[in-house]
Parts: structure tokens; C-alpha cells; sequence
């Protein structure tokens, strides 16, 4: 529907907006409605931020399925508090403001000091600091072409969420305006803004986000965000975008040919180089035929500490390390690097390396105020799930890990093993994007339990995010923190693979449950619930009315009878009879854990033991090595672990 644009009128402190209709300030309506309370005030209403996406969408002539169609693949329509996300990007619109931001995430790291090939095979690997980020692209400065198009303060924008809101109908308005297209009614006509507003620079992006927004505003979505907002968008099945307008947008087309991707993504080809560099020495990853000579195992879900342009600069160095996907989270856009049938240096456990395929996430694990967005999460399962199809692997945590869940090879590696994505990555949402949600799967009085805290009301204290012994703020969590009792006052479990005592780092994955992974319970007292973990029974609350973990089925393995304890592995190797001539033996040598008699842990696979010999530039002499050895991978602690076959029985 046209109609005249109202000039600018002047607001309070030299600021001007548009007027509404009837001459009232869009401000004077918008900036009230979720303005922070006093301490002693009363709460906002719950429908305010509903009445602020009306306000906003009135003010700049944008359908409002479009304005919430779009904030909710933003934000879900979460205020965060007026913290960021991991790209610098603030409220319900995600406007982005990143130089302040990532400059105070570059303060954050993940703790550890890994060799990432983790083979014993070769010298460790050791890189160095990656390359400081190149200067910021748009799609990380909308907060302040907001602010120029509303009058507002960056402040504001970064804060308040109806100004937020505002901001964001007034880029989608401008997008529209610059592809010459009228401020239509109809939520068909916008999907050349939606698809700018994405921040793309290339067509297949910023379709494959428009794509995403149109599917929302097709099924429709109703919440009740972090502040307690209840928002609904009404399903519109009707609508069907003029897809067309995303041609004229005057976008890049991305080298997407030869990516192994799903349809429903963005995904172009960035290369690591593999070169020679003399002496034997060579990078930054292994040449393999997977799935044809070993089976893909696993997923393993990283985060990259550091922002998009920065972390390509680093799979692009030859001398560097690998892993076979970036994923951008701004708009959800994936680079691949190596082709899934080639081992990539990631995970810091040479067996993990060659069963699996590496996704690094745009982010920072220590930036307990940060999130990820809903385009990146959605992105990201898209992918796990294709992956996942293409390669039989199961969607669960015992196939589906984080780095933090990777093992140690070796005794002496445990200490410096990586911890992310670490405890604000969503492990529950994640899992309900890739169709596989955590629910309860057996009886109240189940002996398996998998972990399933409310990831927003679930907020543990974590300390050392900025400094070292300062607590983080507060943030939702995945994880569950364990006890030697029955008592929040009782000594942090244990983990004798690291040689400290424990903490509440947030780094520090000595005692510490996440969302998705199942135990054996070894007890239960009130509000409490024990589990077999690392060799001891540890402890969590667990009340009725806000529950740490639902019951569930599992397999479960114990030491065979007669035996005090077995040993755990950090990699299942084939033993030595299996190896052929000219390839050196390698130890399977216990990790510094036992699994003691009378407990149980939850088992996933029968594995082999396997060995990927890959020491050359060209693949003449590599080799995979199969033994007669089978191995459980269990659930042992926050990583997972091997037990030889042989040395265990099933719990019936």
C-alpha cells in the first residue's frame, strides 16, 4: 500500500526521526515499551516487544512478517541482555557493531596447547598465533548505518530492544528503497531487501538466508524469548516471495562448483593448500579416499577464536592446520577447504582426524556474553544432517562431539586438549535443528540418563572469561557441573588425566557435563543424581521441577568379572600383529584412567582398531591399518574414550 513519506521531525537531544501518522514520534511510542525497568519497578508487560515490531513495522512501511520473520533467524527475538553475539551483533535484529565487540573478544581464548594431528607417527605440530583480522566488511557495521537512518544513538540501538527493532525496519526499508522497489504491503515483494539485509556479498547467501525467513513466515513461530516476551508470528503459507529481485541486488556469484553441501545452504570453495615445503615436511592436511578405505566416523564441532576473514587467512596457510568447513555467523554462509574424503588436522587426536570431518564455527568460546545466530545454527544442522546421511553417522553426541569431547591420544596429551565450542554453544536447539531432540527415551527410574538442563535458565558460574579467577557473566549453558556429594558445598570432581585441581574455569573440563551426552546412574538421593564419571561417582542436582538430565536407554559396559579395573584409551590402534612392513607400530598406550569394577558407562559404537599411516606428500606409501582388536567408544567423562572389547561386558 503507498502512501506519503512524512518528513523528519526533531526529537529530545538534537536527535530526528520520522514522524508516524497523526504526527506522534515513532521514538516517543517505540523507546518506552522495553526500556529497563527500575530496580524496584515492575517487570514489562509480555506483549511489549510484540507491540514493538508493530510500532516499527508501521513506521517504516514493512510488512510485519517480514520485520519478525527476519529478527527471528537474527535472534529467535532474543534481547540477550544487550550483550553480543561472537560477530559484534546486538538485540533482536542482530545489528552489528563489531569493532568494540571483537575487540574485547580478542581478550578470549580456548585453553590449549594440542598438537592437531596428533600423530605419533610425526613431529608434533605446532602453530603459532593466527594472522590478525583483516578491516571490517559491512555486513559487520549495520548498528551504525542504523543509527544514521533513525536518528538513534548506537547506544540505544545496542540496548534498548524496540529501538533495535526500529533500527532494523529501517535498514530493511532502505534495502528496498535502493532495489527500487515501493514499501509494498505484501511480504512477497521483499525479498530482495531480506536477501541485502542478510549482508551477503554473494547471491547464493543471501537467497539461502531470504529462503530461510520466507520459510518461517510460511510455518510461522511462536516464543517466549529470553526476557520473557511472548512474540508470535501467524503462519502466511500463502506467501511466495518474488525471488527474482535477488538477481538485481548487484551480489557476487560465489565458486560454489565441486562443494560438498546441501541445496539448502551457501557454500563456496576455499581451498587449504596442500604443498611440499622440502625435507619430507608438508601441509596442511592428509590426502585420503574415505569413505572407501576407512568409514566417517564422526562430526566434530569447533569454534574458530577468531572472526570470519582472519580464520581464512589461516586454512589458506600451507604450513598451518586444516579442517573441511567454516561456517560465517552473520548469515549462515559455509566455505569448504578440504574435500571430505581427505583427513584435515583438527581435532588433535590422529584416530578422531581420520574418521572424522571438522566444522569450524565463527566465534569465541570464552565470551560468555556472546551468541550465535539462528542463521548460523540452522546452516550448520543442514549440513551435520546431509553429512550425516551421505555418510551413515549416527546423530547423537557419541557421533556428533565437540572438540571439547575429543580425547587425548596419549597420557601426556590430555592436559592440552582443546575445550570448544565449550558451554554456551546450544547443544539442545542444535540438536532439535538436526530433527534429533533430546527427549526422555525410557522410564522415570531409567539406569541412563542423558543431560538436558533448560539451556536459558541453566547458568552455572564460570570465572577466568576476561581474567583469570574473575567470575564470567551470566549466560545460559549446556553443561551441568558435578560434585563429589550430594552438596553444591562438596569438593569439584576430579580429573586425574590433567594432574589439577579442579575449577570453575571455564575452561576447566574436569567436572562438567553437556547437554546430549548419556551416563550410567550410579545413585540417586532427593534432588540428586549420580552418574559413573571418570572412574567416580559424581553428583549433580537434579530436581523434579527444573530437571538436569531425562531418563533414557543406552548400552552400557563394565568391567568383565574378576577384574579390579580396566584400562581407557584415548584411541583405538590395532594391536602390533596387524601392522605390515614398513609401517612402524604404534603404542596403544592407556590414558591415565581406569574403569574401576561395579561401574558402567554408556557405550556407542564397536569400533576397530585402525590406524591411517599418511607420513608422505604423495599417497604411495599411506596405508590403513586394520586389526583384529574391536573397541567400545563409552562416554567416560566430558570426552569420550575406548575400552578394548575384550576387556568389558555388556550390563544386561
Amino acid at each position: 500500500m503507498r502512501g506519503t513519506v512524512p518528513g523528519p521531525i526533531p526529537l529530545p537531544g538534537g536527535r530526528r526521526r520520522r514522524a508516524m501518522a497523526g504526527g506522534v514520534s515513532v521514538a516517543a511510542l517505540l523507546l518506552p515499551l522495553l526500556g529497563a525497568a527500575p530496580p524496584t519497578g515492575p517487570a514489562p508487560a509480555p506483549d511489549r516487544l510484540q507491540r514493538a515490531f508493530a510500532a516499527a513495522a508501521r513506521e517504516y512501511r514493512v510488512p510485519p512478517s517480514v520485520l519478525l520473520g527476519v529478527s527471528y533467524l537474527q535472534s529467535r527475538w532474543d534481547a540477550h541482555g544487550g550483550a553480543p553475539s561472537v560477530t559484534g551483533g546486538y538485540g533482536p535484529m542482530h545489528l552489528t557493531d563489531a569493532r568494540a565487540a571483537l575487540a574485547r573478544a580478542s581478550s578470549h581464548h580456548d585453553a590449549g596447547a594440542e598438537d592437531p594431528r596428533g600423530d605419533d607417527a610425526r613431529p608434533a605440530l605446532r602453530p603459532a598465533a593466527g594472522p590478525a583480522a583483516p578491516a571490517l566488511p559491512a555486513r559487520l557495521t549495520t548498528l551504525p548505518a542504523a543509527a544514521r537512518l533513525t536518528g538513534l544513538s548506537a547506544e540505544a540501538l545496542r540496548t534498548d530492544p524496540a529501538a533495535n527493532v526500529a533500527g532494523g525496519a529501517a535498514l530493511l526499508a532502505a534495502a528496498q528503497r535502493t532495489l527500487g522497489e515501493p514499501p509494498s504491503a505484501d511480504p512477497a515483494d521483499w525479498y530482495g531487501a531480506v536477501a541485502r539485509f542478510s549482508g551477503a556479498d554473494d547471491t547464493a547467501t543471501a537467497a539461502a538466508y531470504a529462503d530461510d525467513v520466507y520459510a518461517v513466515i510460511r510455518s510461522g513461530e511462536r516464543r517466549v524469548t529470553d526476557a520473557g516476551q511472548r512474540v508470535e508470528l501467524a503462519a502466511r503459507p500463502e506467501v511466495a516471495p518474488e525471488t527474482g529481485q535477488v538477481a538485481r541486488a548487484g551480489l557476487r556469484t560465489v565458486p560454489g562448483a565441486g562443494t560438498e553441501c546441501p541445496p539448502t545452504v551457501s557454500c563456496e570453495w576455499i581451498p587449504a593448500p596442500y604443498e611440499e615445503f622440502g625435507d619430507g615436511d608438508y601441509g596442511n592436511h592428509d590426502l585420503g579416499d574415505r569413505p572407501a578405505s576407512q568409514r566417517i566416523r564422526y562430526i566434530v564441532v569447533h569454534d574458530t577464536e577468531g572472526a570470519w576473514d582472519g580464520v581464512l587467512n589461516m586454512v589458506r596457510d600451507p604450513t598451518y592446520v586444516s579442517w573441511h568447513y567454516t561456517l560465517r555467523s552473520t548469515d549462515g554462509h559455509i566455505a569448504q577447504h578440504v574435500r571430505t574424503r581427505d583427513v584435515a588436522w583438527h581435532a588433535g587426536n590422529w584416530y578422531v582426524n581420520a574418521g572424522s570431518i571438522g566444522l569450524e564455527h565463527e566465534g569465541f568460546l570464552a565470551a560468555p556474553d556472546a551468541w550465535y545466530t539462528e542463521a548460523m545454527y540452522r546452516s550448520s544442522a543442514r549440513l551435520v544432517t546431509y553429512l550425516a546421511k551421505r555418510y551413515g553417522i549416527p546423530l547423537d553426541r557419541q557421533h556428533v562431539l565437540g572438540h571439547d569431547n575429543v580425547p587425548g591420544p596419549t597420557a601426556s596429551a590430555v592436559p592440552g586438549m582443546h575445550t570448544d565450542p565449550g558451554p554456551y554453544w546450544d547443544w539442545a536447539h542444535y540438536f532439535e535443528l538436526l530433527g534429533r531432540p533430546v527427549h526422555p527415551t525410557a522410564g522415570k527410574h531409567a539406569p541412563v540418563v542423558t543431560i538436558r538442563p533448560d539451556y536459558a535458565a541453566n547458568r552455572p558460574v564460570y570465572t577466568g572469561c576476561a581474567s583469570a579467577g574473575e567470575p564470567c557473566a551470566g549466560h545460559g549453558s549446556s553443561e551441568v557441573r558435578l560434585y563429589a556429594d550430594h552438596d553444591e558445598d562438596a569438593p569439584l570432581i576430579r580429573d586425574a588425566g590433567l594432574g589439577t585441581a579442579p575449577t570453575t574455569g571455564v575452561n576447566d573440563l574436569s567436572s562438567r557435563v553437556s547437554t546430549g551426552q548419556s551416563y550410567a546412574v550410579a545413585g540417586r538421593w532427593g534432588e540428586w543424581t549420580a552418574i559413573w564419571y571418570l572412574g567416580q561417582k559424581a553428583w549433580f542436582r537434579d530436581p523434579p521441577d527444573a530437571p538436569a538430565a531425562v531418563p533414557a536407554r543406552g548400552v552400557r559396559v563394565r568391567a568383565k568379572a574378576g577384574a579390579e579395573s580396566v584400562p581407557v584409551y584415548g584411541r583405538a590402534y590395532p594391536e602390533a600383529a596387524a601392522y605390515p612392513a614398513g609401517v612402524p607400530v604404534q603404542a596403544v598406550s592407556p590414558l591415565p584412567y581406569r574403569l574401576p569394577a561395579g561401574q558402567a558407562y554408556v557405550a556407542g559404537d564397536v569400533v576397530p582398531g585402525e590406524y591411517y599411516y599418511a607420513v608422505t606428500f604423495t599417497e604411495d606409501t599411506h596405508r590403513v591399518v586394520r586389526g583384529e582388536e574391536r573397541y567400545y567408544e563409552i562416554q567416560y567423562g566430558h570426552r569420550v574414550a575406548y575400552v578394548r572389547a575384550a576387556d568389558v561386558e555388556v550390563v544386561r
